[in-house]
C-alpha cells in the first residue's frame, strides 16, 4: 500500500454510489488529485466535504496511478463562511472550479495552493472580487501564460497603459490602442495600482483573465469556462455601470 497526507482544499465532490462520493482537492505537495471518500455523504460528514474547504488529507491505494481512497479532517470551513453571500460564495465556487479545469493532476504546484488559500482567506475582506482577479492572474502566471502588464507592447508611454492584447498578453498604452481598442481588452486600474476597483473595473478584469484563461488552459481542451465562472462574470457584469465599452471579451478577435 502506498499512502501519503497533505494540506488541501477541497474542489469539488461527486456522488459514487449511495453515500460514498469521488473527491478532487487541490493539495499542497501533490497537486490536483482525486480519490474515493467512503461515507462522505453523510450528515456528519457533509459539513467537510465541500468544495472550498480547507482539510488535512490522507491518501491510501495499491499503486500510485489507482485513484485510491482519502480521509480528510476539516481545517477551515470556507465553505460555511461565504453560504450567507451570494457574490463571495459565486467566488469562492467559481475558484474551485476553475483550480479543478486548469490545474494538471498530480503535478505539484504548491504556489498556486497558497494562492488558493490567500483567495479564500480575503472572502471576508471588502476588496475580494479585486483580490480574485490577481489570484486568476497568478495562476495563469504559475501555469507558464503570465501577462506582462508592465510596459507598453506598441512602444507608447508606460504610465497610461489601458488595454491588453489579446494575442500577445502585453499591455498597450492609452494612445498606442486607440486605433485598435475595439480588439483590446480593458486594462483596469486598481491591477496598476491605481482606482479604487468597482465592480466595472472587476468586471473588465473577470473579461481580461478569463480570456486568457479559456485560450490557454480550456480551449486546448475542447472546454469552455466553468459554468460557475461564467456565472460570476455575469453576475459583477450585471452589477457594473453601463459605459458602451468595448463589449464581451469572448467575441474579440485576435489584437495587434
Amino acid at each position: 500500500m502506498m499512502q501519503w497526507d497533505d494540506e488541501a482544499v477541497i474542489l469539488s465532490v461527486r456522488p459514487h454510489g449511495e453515500t460514498s462520493a469521488i473527491v478532487q482537492l487541490l493539495s499542497q505537495v501533490h497537486g490536483r488529485h482525486a480519490g474515493l471518500v467512503r461515507g462522505a455523504q453523510s450528515a456528519r460528514a457533509r459539513g467537510v466535504y465541500q468544495p472550498g474547504n480547507q482539510v488535512r488529507a490522507v491518501w491510501t491505494g495499491r499503486l500510485a496511478e489507482h485513484l485510491g481512497r482519502f480521509e480528510c479532517e476539516l481545517v477551515q470551513a470556507y465553505a460555511a463562511q461565504a453560504l450567507d453571500d451570494p457574490e463571495r460564495l459565486a467566488g469562492l465556487v467559481a475558484a474551485t472550479a476553475v483550480c479543478e479545469g486548469a490545474m494538471p493532476e498530480r503535478e505539484p504546484h504548491p504556489g498556486c495552493y497558497q494562492g488558493l488559500l490567500v483567495l479564500l482567506d480575503s472572502l471576508s475582506d471588502d476588496h475580494w472580487a479585486e483580490i480574485y482577479v490577481r489570484w486568476e492572474l497568478g495562476l495563469l502566471a504559475s501555469l507558464g501564460f503570465g501577462l506582462d502588464l508592465t510596459r507598453c507592447a506598441g512602444g507608447g508611454d508606460n504610465d497610461q497603459l489601458s488595454y491588453v492584447s489579446p494575442r500577445s498578453g502585453r499591455a498597450v498604452s492609452l494612445s498606442a490602442g486607440a486605433p485598435f481598442k475595439e480588439k483590446l481588452l480593458p486594462l483596469p486600474g486598481f491591477l496598476l495600482g491605481r482606482g479604487a476597483g468597482g465592480a466595472e473595473e472587476v468586471a473588465d478584469g473577470l473579461a481580461l483573465t478569463g480570456y486568457f484563461l479559456e485560450r490557454y488552459t480550456f480551449h486546448p481542451h475542447d472546454k469552455p469556462l466553468p459554468a460557475a465562472r461564467q456565472r460570476l462574470a455575469q453576475l459583477f457584469a450585471r452589477t457594473a455601470p453601463t459605459t458602451g465599452g468595448e463589449g464581451d471579451a469572448s467575441a474579440l478577435k485576435e489584437g495587434p
